[in-house]
């Protein structure tokens, strides 16, 4: 506790003097001394007084003396909280855990704050572009303090493949079994978007950009795929064939994130590796694949009785020290750049390829509405070419059709 407070005590020149306004400015009116912040989170962040949520709630406390808080935690997970949040805006929590796809529903809401200058700055200092991008509204304003990312990367058996190996999909492929899940739509624009592909303009928000898989760039990267459903070493990933595959060894390698880690880490044992993603070879060109990457984040509420202190907590939530003692406690893997090189994290190789493959094999998943017409007609795409309905022949006529059913109404 002592260190955790000393630890906020050197963050007060980024949270202490944070305003909250919609514009970013500083807040009108003022707190006083008598402060309550509600707060919400998931069970297992406030379990008791030594978890993780009311240690942070006692270190800021210890950085903040001008402020005579109390504290009212309720449980309610990140994703959760937009449909929480809906249900009455007035009563919803002053700081609140949130899944960055529900950005656009809280913004409509009025129910998430414009981080204030102090902690723009911190989170573009802690984070990589991707991570900001993730809490970025289609008003180019940036809402939140990231504190571990969503996103897939690769899982592999060293007795299988080498270090060299693991760089290029194709190499794999040549000496032993890989499986994707090649009619899921999170997975499939991983190849388009390596190819140059965009989705909503360069950086997701631009709703009006649209979908452009097209020409060329698009039926290439088609083709590619036709070719890997067709590949003997090449196993569809579904109803959960790559993990069972990892774990009786018949398969060298699939694709998932955190949530497989413990399952695969007994299957593999000393064999178990962890990376970002690799490249494949698009006629002759090594093309990097990119996954789709989110965020969860720390949001304060405008409408919040003293937003000041409910703006400042939020970016306290997120910060490195923060981030650091949630990855002591709970294995939850930060966003923060600088804990990259932390010792505990630095031999998490869990750790370790998720932030690898956010700094370098990743995007942004967009959060703008029309991605809700996205999904389907992708995953459609996906069984189409796991059938083999789609193929090298017909690969540019079926991707032109597929992307303009993704921007029908658009």
């Amino acid at each position: 506790m002592k260190r955790l407070a000393a630890l906020a005590i050197l963050a007060i020149g980024l949270t202490g003097g944070l305003g909250a306004c919609g514009d970013g400015g500083e807040t009108t009116g003022s707190d006083n001394n008598e402060v309550t912040l509600s707060v919400w989170g998931p069970q297992e962040d406030q379990v008791d007084q030594s978890s993780w949520l009311q240690t942070q709630e006692a270190a800021f406390a210890a950085a903040h003396p001008e402020w005579k808080i109390t504290w009212k935690n309720s449980v309610v997970s990140e994703g959760d909280a937009a449909v929480t949040v809906k249900q009455d805006t007035s009563a919803a929590a002053d700081v609140y855990m949130f899944a960055n796809d529900q950005l656009g529903t809280l913004v409509e809401a009025s129910a998430i704050g414009v981080l204030p200058p102090d902690a723009l700055a911190q989170v573009k200092e802690q984070n990589s572009d991707v991570m900001v991008d993730s809490v970025t509204g289609a008003d180019g304003q940036v809402y939140g303090a990231p504190f571990t990312a969503n996103t897939w990367f690769m899982y592999y058996d060293k007795a299988v493949f080498s270090d060299e190996d693991i760089k290029s999909l194709d190499t794999m492929l040549a000496k032993g079994k890989v499986a994707f899940p090649l009619d899921t739509a999170w997975y499939i624009p991983s190849f388009y978007i390596g190819n140059g592909c965009t989705m909503y303009g360069p950086d997701g928000t631009d709703e009006a950009a649209g979908v452009d898989f097209s020409g060329a760039k698009g039926a290439d990267v088609t083709a590619y795929l036709a070719g890997l459903a067709a590949n003997s070493n090449f196993v569809v990933d579904s109803n959960g064939a790559g993990l069972a595959g990892i774990e009786d060894r018949t398969i060298g390698a699939f694709f998932s994130g955190t949530w497989d880690a413990a399952k695969v880490q007994d299957a593999l044992g000393d064999d178990f590796g962890a990376a970002q993603l690799p490249s494949f070879d698009l006629g002759g060109k090594a093309v990097q694949m990119k996954s789709f990457a989110g965020s969860k984040a720390i949001a304060f509420n405008p409408n919040a009785k003293n937003p000041q202190a409910a703006a400042a907590f939020a970016a306290f939530l997120g910060s490195t020290a923060a981030q650091k003692a949630h990855y002591d406690m709970r294995g939850i893997v930060p966003t923060d750049n600088s804990l990259a090189s932390d010792a505990a994290v630095a031999a998490d190789p869990v750790a370790t390829a998720q932030i690898d493959t956010i700094a370098n094999t990743s995007v942004a998943q967009p959060t703008v509405p029309a991605m809700n017409n996205f999904w389907d007609p992708t995953e459609n795409f996906g069984k189409g070419l796991v059938s083999k309905e789609v193929t090298a022949a017909n690969a540019a006529e079926k991707t032109e059709a597929w992307n303009t059913s993704l921007n029908a109404g658009s």
